[in-house]
C-alpha cells in the first residue's frame, strides 16, 4: 500500500512538471514567431511582445525545474521498481544558461530554439516515466 501511495505520488510530480513543461514550450513558440517578426523589422512592438512572452516563458521554465526536482525525488521514493533514468541535469544546466541574458536577436533565436528541444526534452522524459508509473498501479 506505501509503495502504491509512492507511486501515485510520483505521478502527481510528473503532472505538475508536465504542465510547467507543456507552459514553456507554449511561450517559447510564441517568442520564436514574435523573433522572426521582429528581425524582419517588426519593430518596437514585436521585440516588447517577445520579451514578454520570453518573460513568461523564463518562469515557467523556473518552475519546471523546480518541479523536476520534485519529480526526481519522489521517483527515488518509488520501490521495486525497474530503474528509472530521469535525465533532468542538462535540462536544470540549460535553464539556468537560458536566464543568462541575450546578445542579439539572432543569438535569441538560437537560445529559444534550443530552448525549445530541451524542453521538449525534459517532456518525452516524464511522459515516458509516467507512462511506467501508470502501468505500475
Amino acid at each position: 500500500m506505501d509503495n502504491l501511495r509512492e507511486i501515485n505520488e510520483a505521478i502527481r510530480a510528473a503532472d505538475d512538471a508536465l504542465v510547467y513543461l507543456h507552459r514553456a514550450a507554449e511561450y517559447l513558440g510564441s517568442a520564436r514567431s514574435l523573433g522572426v517578426w521582429d528581425m524582419l523589422g517588426g519593430g518596437f512592438l514585436s521585440t516588447m511582445l517577445k520579451h514578454g512572452k520570453l518573460d513568461r516563458a523564463r518562469v515557467e521554465m523556473e518552475n519546471a525545474r523546480d518541479a523536476l526536482r520534485h519529480f526526481a525525488d519522489e521517483l527515488r521514493d518509488v520501490e521495486e521498481i525497474p530503474e528509472f533514468n530521469l535525465d533532468v541535469g542538462d535540462f536544470l544546466t540549460f535553464a539556468d544558461y537560458f536566464f543568462d541574458g541575450f546578445l542579439a536577436d539572432v543569438m535569441v533565436q538560437s537560445r529559444i530554439r534550443d530552448a525549445q528541444a530541451q524542453v521538449a526534452d525534459a517532456i518525452r522524459q516524464v511522459e515516458r516515466i509516467r507512462d511506467q508509473l501508470m502501468r505500475l498501479r
